[in-house]
């Protein structure tokens, strides 16, 4: 973890003209209504959730608060190194200042390889919510929601904003309709949340140990990881030091709500076991209601989808804008990646996020969920070292955010992410760390040799400022 870096601007050796830079354009109002897109509590509750109910059966509650609970030590350690640090890079950016330039580009390739391999398995989704309405083909449905996802990353961040926010809106009643239906219906007692029940030929009930909760504890942790967006836009939102981190922890207050009650309320609701098991909450609104309210929650669900898309693609364009402004690539591709569009957004790098992702949604992805979520508990563990070493040196005395029971926070945090990281499926871990090897190859025969031309992470002079 040698070769760190200040955060100063870097001046670009190929280059005549200044970078360009993203504008600020948003409030804390605006980021936590783009962040919250992205975590985008219905399509998690809707999409992912049910996986885990599939496994876990009355505890996935359990799971996903602890999920979320883990969760607030990670919050703690973005906000401080999201306003120490406030750039569009977000965690390879903070990696590669306070941990060196290695730990900092296998940061940003996790976090690479969790952004563009989300929204297409997402968006694939989308067909099967709009079954009430039309039937239609799941791949070319999920291309064309990247499609119009990317189109509407082209706007400005401003519009866009507006446009997530009443999804956000929409998503969020769906929500509350799950809950309160599940709640009114209730077939079984509060202490079934904290117990293991699953349905088979023999169905029992079982305490719930700490293997049971593991097993499912990366794609919990995967279910609120999107609060990190409010660092990506650190750039564009007003005052960095003081809205990113009221940005990253009010996002994760809202969606653990969001997404904890009504999983809650569908595990009390449920007819029986193998409704819950079943994982099918469409079925389950039906069953308390009628047809008419399934539909209108099917609705919201594929708009919540389409929403998440969006956010998504707007959050991956800046990660390879940045990446391209501080010189990760060859220079023709760096030129592209940062260029800015007339609204302000980097449309080259919008467009190399958004259209690979259409043609993506017509490749298996099953197995990618697994590997997203060792991907996801990797950047975590990164993230964590990095936070452990923010108040090193000059960066000690940096106006910034800091967070309480430092550092007994990151270290806990990087004890129990290790732990996580070892009881995945090894087919996972090999995966994951395939791609590690392949982007350490990378670095070692392109960046390092090249160390004062390429990989010059960099804060914006007006973010250093603040």
């Amino acid at each position: 973890m040698t070769d760190t870096l200040r955060p100063v601007a870097t001046s670009l050796p190929e280059a005549t003209d200044s970078p360009q830079k993203l504008k600020r354009s948003i409030g804390v109002v605006g980021g936590t209504l783009l962040t919250l897109s992205c975590v985008t509590p219905a399509s998690t509750l809707f999409v992912i959730v049910p996986d885990l109910f599939s496994s876990l059966g009355t505890a996935t509650a359990l799971c996903l608060a602890i999920g979320a609970l883990l969760c607030i030590p990670v919050a703690f350690c973005y906000s401080e190194l999201g306003t120490l640090i406030p750039s569009a890079g977000g965690e390879y950016a903070m990696v590669s200042t306070l941990a060196g330039r290695l730990s900092g580009w296998l940061a940003f390739v996790m976090s690479l390889l969790v952004v563009m391999i989300v929204p297409p398995v997402i968006a694939m989704g989308t067909a099967d919510y709009l079954a009430p309405v039309v039937h239609l083909d799941p791949s070319w449905t999920g291309a064309g929601v990247m499609i119009a996802a990317t189109l509407a990353g082209l706007l400005d961040l401003r519009a866009n904003a507006w446009i997530t926010g009443i999804f956000l809106v929409l998503e969020v009643i769906a929500a509350g309709v799950v809950a309160v239906l599940g709640f009114a219906h209730s077939h079984r007692g509060l202490g079934s949340l904290t117990s293991f029940q699953i349905a088979g030929e023999h169905a029992h009930v079982n305490p719930v140990t700490a293997m049971m909760v593991l097993s499912g504890l990366a794609i919990a942790l995967f279910a609120t990881q999107g609060f990190s967006t409010a660092v990506y836009l650190s750039e564009e939102l007003e005052n960095p030091r003081r809205n990113v981190a009221r940005t990253v922890l009010a996002t994760l207050a809202i969606s653990s709500v969001v997404i904890l009650v009504p999983v809650a309320a569908i595990t009390l609701g449920a007819g029986d076991l193998t409704s819950l098991t079943a994982g099918n909450i469409s079925t389950m609104v039906i069953a308390w209601s009628n047809s008419a309210v399934g539909t209108f929650v099917s609705l919201c669900v594929a708009l919540a989808i389409i929403n998440a898309g969006i956010v998504m693609v707007i959050q991956n364009s800046r990660v390879l804008f940045a990446s391209a402004r501080d010189k990760a690539w060859p220079s023709p591709v760096n030129n592209a990646l940062s260029k800015l569009g007339r609204f302000g957004s980097p449309w080259v790098a919008t467009l190399v996020v958004g259209v690979p992702g259409a043609f993506l949604c017509f490749v298996d992805l099953d197995t990618l969920y697994g590997v997203t979520g060792v991907a996801v508990t990797a950047l975590y563990l990164l993230v964590a070292v990095a936070a452990l070493l923010a108040r090193r040196g000059h960066h000690g005395t940096r106006k910034a955010w800091r967070m309480p029971l430092w550092p007994a926070m990151p270290v806990l945090l990087i004890a129990f992410l290790v732990y996580i990281l070892v009881e995945q499926e090894v087919s996972y871990l090999i995966w994951t760390g395939g791609i590690t090897a392949a982007a350490t190859l990378y670095w070692a025969l392109y960046l390092r040799p090249r160390r004062h031309t390429r990989w010059l992470v960099s804060i914006p002079e007006d973010a250093q400022e603040i």
